[in-house]
């Protein structure tokens, strides 16, 4: 006995220095990657600081000489990493190479207004998550299977920085009623939180939804059924339970919110951390960029942990030995296909009609036109065809963020799956980072492009449903057919193959189905701030950079791409994934009968 407890022991400390190492790991290979971005980029650090201190008047040798000297630049990327942690270690941060002042008060003020913008937003996600997924609780507690959240996903394909314009176009300029930009009160907070918050709250409530499906499939619904419970409160309870597979997805959302808020940042100029990391990354003014990704790290790593730790409160004090019985995807589903059929159809009819059209010509003449026959979407800023744009742009929107959700999915799951409890680690860093700060990496060593765009949102859209792969993996785990196969000897691979896979794959792809568009707004968001395609293509991002502008003038030119984005999402969202649990699977009756 005794030798098995000290066995036990040490393997649990051997598990708990491999996590450190790995975190250790990836905090230093992100210290020397963001110490390397000017040799990654071929410049020199000094005439990167020379740059943005005199615009582009080009320095002389004395000059990089003095800079160097004086801000006692490194002599490569490892000596710069090294330099730079073993500061960071005593809290001394560094001071700007661009306007000399300390890296420590620019960060952690920026914090302050990305944390209070952040948390609001997420409070606006929560609210409009909880409101669109309520309906389908109440829906379910009569035995009939919840509907799509097709607002919900209307709301997820929606862009931030488009919502963002609309707000300030409609309700700042027209009603008056909000300031247009700044940071000085409560009021400059409203409409920057609405915009981010509500595109979130789409998501939220997708993931929502879908686990009251898989939730009002477990037996301990029936029972209460049939023991009389009234509706609000097996309502109250199917969402109590959803909340528990989704809360470690808020964590990683207002994570996100934190770092990834670039473009309505920008838009609002409000001084937050991800506009401040942008800036600083195009200055080359590494030691602010170095702040920035520490300070997000960590947050990413306490919301991490924030989040598994409610997940197992709420999961309730029996832990792994909870005896749940999860839902699994059958393998027929037999929903009404005519709202796929119609999105299908609108879509592809859209992108046919613009295929067939010439979307490179310029006129000068024609520039912001309204519809016509001869342009049935107008014409955007320069004067070429929307329609054209819009179904030339199809093709490497949509191809490149399936494509990219496929290899996330594919990631997601085979990460998520890995056996032994949740932890936080290189997922919750990788989540904290801001996609743009990813595109900065990637387009220095990659080029900007639609093809770095795209490795950059992969190398980050796995993250999310890794996280929710792994909540779930952790309920199966303590399902009762999930032990009794353990005890009974099943091995890994006929566990994974029979239980774990069938119980998680099916909620996970709808998952990664609602980020379609979302993964197709990064790849957009990176091109709005000109890392992702050159400005002559159709990508809808690109369009959408280049109309959002002229919103209130031309529309249309808007209202195309973002058509185009929100029949995405209806169409990912009448995705059929049904689940019942596994004794309906052997047919003991659907549990969706009335």
């Amino acid at each position: 006995m005794t030798s098995t407890f000290t066995a036990t022991r040490r393997w649990a400390a051997l598990t708990a220095a491999r996590r450190w190492v790995a975190f250790t790991a990836t905090v230093g290979g992100l210290a020397v990657l963001v110490a390397a971005l000017p040799w990654l980029r071929g410049d020199d650090p000094a005439r990167s600081v020379l740059r943005a201190r005199l615009g582009e008047r080009e320095p002389d040798p004395e000059a990089l000489a003095a800079v160097r000297s004086e801000l006692d630049l490194p002599a490569g990327p490892v000596h710069g990493a090294v330099q730079w942690l073993s500061g960071a270690v005593t809290g001394d941060l560094g001071r700007s190479w661009v306007d000399g002042s300390p890296v420590a008060e620019t960060v952690t003020a920026a914090a302050g207004v990305s944390a209070l913008l952040g948390g609001v937003a997420a409070l606006v996600a929560a609210v409009v998550g909880l409101l669109l997924a309520a309906p389908a609780a109440w829906t379910a507690t009569t035995g009939r299977r919840p509907r799509a959240g097709l607002v919900a996903a209307t709301l997820t394909a929606l862009p931030e920085f488009v919502l963002a314009a609309v707000l300030i176009t409609v309700v700042a300029v027209n009603w008056r009623l909000a300031p247009t930009a700044g940071w000085f009160g409560p009021s400059h907070l409203v409409l920057p939180a609405l915009a981010l918050g509500v595109p979130t709250g789409g998501l939220l409530a997708r993931l929502l939804i879908t686990a009251v499906e898989a939730t009002a499939a477990e037996p301990w619904v029936h029972t209460w059924r049939a023991a009389g419970s009234s509706r609000a409160e097996l309502a109250r309870a199917l969402l109590r339970r959803a909340v528990t597979v989704v809360v470690p997805q808020v964590a990683v959302l207002f994570t996100g919110l934190l770092g990834g808020a670039v473009a309505v940042e920008q838009l609002f100029a409000i001084p937050g951390l991800g506009r401040i990391a942008l800036h600083a990354g195009l200055a080359q003014d590494l030691p602010v960029v170095q702040g920035c990704v520490l300070l997000l790290t960590l947050v990413g790593v306490a919301a991490g942990g924030l989040g598994i730790g409610v997940h197992r409160l709420l999961l309730g004090p029996a832990g792994p030995a909870a005896g749940l019985i999860p839902a699994v995807p059958a393998s027929r589903h037999h929903g009404r296909p005519a709202l796929p059929a119609a999105a299908a159809l609108m879509l592809l009819g859209g992108v046919v009609a613009g295929l067939l059209r010439d979307a490179d010509r310029v006129r000068l003449d024609a520039r912001l036109a309204g519809p016509s026959w001869a342009h049935p979407l107008g014409t955007d800023p320069v004067g070429r065809d929307v329609l054209a744009q819009l179904g030339h742009g199809a093709v490497p929107t949509v191809g490149t963020a399936v494509a990219v959700t496929v290899v996330s999915l594919l990631a997601g799951l085979a990460i998520g799956l890995r056996g032994g409890a949740a932890r936080t680690g290189a997922a919750d860093i990788l989540n904290a980072l801001p996609p743009v700060f990813v595109g900065l990496v990637v387009a220095a060593v990659l080029g900007a492009g639609l093809a770095a765009a795209a490795f950059a949102a992969s190398l980050v859209a796995w993250v999310p449903l890794a996280v929710h792969t792994r909540s779930l993996a952790e309920e199966v785990r303590a399902s009762g057919y999930h032990r009794a196969a353990e005890l009974c000897g099943a091995g890994p691979g006929h566990l994974l193959r029979r239980h774990l896979l069938p119980a998680v794959s099916g909620p996970v792809a709808r998952h990664a189905l609602a980020r379609v568009p979302a993964t197709a707004l990064t790849i957009a968001g990176l091109g709005f701030l000109g890392l992702g395609a050159g400005h002559d293509s159709p990508e809808w991002g690109v369009q959408l950079a280049a109309s959002v502008t002229y919103l209130e003038r031309a529309p249309l030119a808007v209202l195309g791409p973002v058509a185009g984005l929100a029949l995405l999402g209806v169409l990912a969202a009448a995705t059929p994934t049904r689940a019942v649990p596994v004794a309906a699977r052997r047919g003991t009756g659907s549990p969706w009968a009335a």
